[in-house]
């Protein structure tokens, strides 16, 4: 089982990160937070990166329920979805596929709030 559903676009880099974080806020995501990792490395280790944008997606109604059905659920929040420059020019927009990073937790009660996740998540990412 694949851990990310992907799609490639024409598109620049900016233009991605705001189809994205739209079509997120679309289906009730919000992005809680946003690591620049092309800065963070050129600040922290002095190196270059390629465009390179981790969005931390939350959707707070099936958060609170999975927090409630696991305490420790929060360890794996939010769902990360990435925006990436490829070396061909083109964009990449990846998001987790919750039902696999789920599957390590245990618990039968996160199943179906992941698999709710996951459509939501593959519909977007197929949808941009």
């Amino acid at each position: 089982m694949s851990y990310y559903f992907s799609k490639t676009l024409d598109s620049t880099f900016d233009e991605a990160i705001e189809k994205v974080t739209a079509a997120l806020k679309e289906r009730g995501f919000g992005v809680l937070t946003e690591i620049d990792v092309k800065a963070t490395l050129k600040k922290k280790l002095d190196v270059d990166f390629r465009n390179y944008r981790i969005l931390g997606a939350c959707n707070p109604p099936f958060a609170h329920k999975a927090l409630l059905a696991e305490d420790k659920i929060g360890t794996m929040l939010p769902c990360n979805v990435i925006v990436q420059e490829l070396d061909n020019g083109k964009i990449e927009v990846a998001a987790i596929d919750p039902v696999a990073s789920m599957q390590a937790v245990g618990n039968d009660a996160l199943g179906d709030i992941a698999g709710q996740i996951r459509t939501m998540l593959k519909e977007i990412v197929e949808g941009l």
